[in-house]
């Protein structure tokens, strides 16, 4: 046996023992020990739950069900202006860096392992592409501030997530998250970092993104292929995707359904609209499934021996039909499980959420859907 497939059977081992069904398959690309095994199988399954430094606080009655029902990890968005001196006043940042103490205090309890992302809004991302290295002494005060709260947690439990959706050149991210990840090592010398590449995280943009000498860090992807279907019935009623209803996945030219609404914005005179959709048709022609937007990740890591999570996924419930939804995330877990990848759904309870609100509870067909029909019913 290769040192290389024990580390790998490990894995899958400490997965099955702490966290219920195994999430490694055995077509996993060989990695070397750069992460701790456990660490990353405590990435393996979890959800977004955006909103909560806001307020939006779960209850401690649905994070357990999620927990009994195979979820591992949490990733826990930072509104980054919130803990930037620039963009707020100190009683803010102090009172965000207390909710996000309370979170991580609550999740560690609960079993969970959580990333703490640092999600910035326009007003950051304007400042990232305006003065790239104002931005810079920005995320390196967020961070001292963040890291404060974080090393009073586990270090096999707490992971860092250095900067969401960067939106600047790719050129200026690779000389700016290799100067970030060295100043976070400094405060957190036994944390797992969490970093991606720019365009959204796309797994077309991981090609372009080097991997950093620093060897205990996760590379993630977001995930949100053929956008006409994910993102259907958009809330922005400017956005050409508010014009498609109904969209089934996969995606096929001679679906009833397809060429239904394809007429549907043609009598409308949706031009852009159908453009779009017309692009995500001549691309699912061949590969309908998510392995065609994924191989380009997953061709990264074949060529650098990089682990990688899928942090960022999911479909907008209000257009999508329902078992298309179903379709399409259980095609995004299987292929991570498949690859040995870990994934995060976004999000827990808002419009793309896992939570059925109508009972408040997570929905079991989501559940089944993105844990291979491995999920355990939840206890009341």
């Amino acid at each position: 046996m290769t040192a290389a497939r024990r580390r790998l059977l490990t894995a899958a081992m400490l997965l099955s023992i702490s966290f219920g069904p195994p999430a490694f398959a055995n077509t996993c690309v060989p990695l070397p020990q750069t992460v701790a095994p456990a660490r990353l199988a405590a990435l393996s399954r979890g959800f977004n739950a955006d909103g909560w430094i806001n307020g939006e606080v779960p209850s401690r009655e649905l994070l357990q069900q999620l927990r009994r029902a195979g979820m591992t990890h949490v990733r826990l968005p930072v509104p980054a202006e919130r803990v930037m001196p620039r963009f707020a006043a100190k009683a803010e940042r102090d009172e965000t860096l207390r909710m996000l103490d309370k979170a991580l205090k609550q999740l560690t309890a609960l079993g969970y392992a959580t990333s703490v992302d640092l999600h910035p809004g326009e007003r950051f991302n304007r400042l990232h592409k305006e003065d790239a290295d104002a931005a810079l002494r920005e995320m390196q005060d967020a961070w001292s501030s963040l890291a404060q709260v974080i090393r009073s947690y586990p270090a096999d439990r707490v992971f860092a997530e250095l900067l969401n959706e960067p939106d600047i050149d790719a050129d200026t991210w690779q000389r700016q998250v290799e100067t970030l990840a060295g100043f976070v090592r400094k405060l957190l010398p036994a944390t797992t970092l969490i970093v991606g590449p720019v365009n959204w995280q796309r797994a077309d943009s991981l090609p372009r993104f080097r991997p950093l000498e620093d060897p205990d860090i996760v590379y993630a992807i977001h995930f949100y292929d053929p956008m006409v279907f994910t993102h259907q019935a958009h809330w922005d009623a400017q956005d050409p995707l508010h014009d498609i209803m109904d969209l089934p996945y996969p995606i096929n030219a001679g679906d009833p359904k397809v060429q239904a609404l394809r007429q549907d914005l043609q009598a409308r005179g949706a031009t852009k609209t159908l453009g779009m959709l017309d692009t995500a048709i001549a691309a699912a022609k061949d590969k309908p499934g998510a392995d065609r937007w994924l191989a380009p990740a997953l061709a990264w890591q074949q060529q650098f021996k990089r682990p990688i999570i899928v942090n960022e996924f999911g479909v907008l419930k209000a257009g999508a039909p329902r078992q298309s939804r179903l379709r399409w995330l259980a095609d995004v877990t299987a292929y991570a499980r498949e690859h040995c990848w870990g994934w995060t759904h976004w999000e827990l309870a808002q419009g793309f959420g896992l939570v059925d609100r109508s009972t408040g509870r997570p929905d079991p067909d989501v559940m089944r859907a993105l844990l291979g029909g491995a999920t355990r019913p939840a206890r009341r």
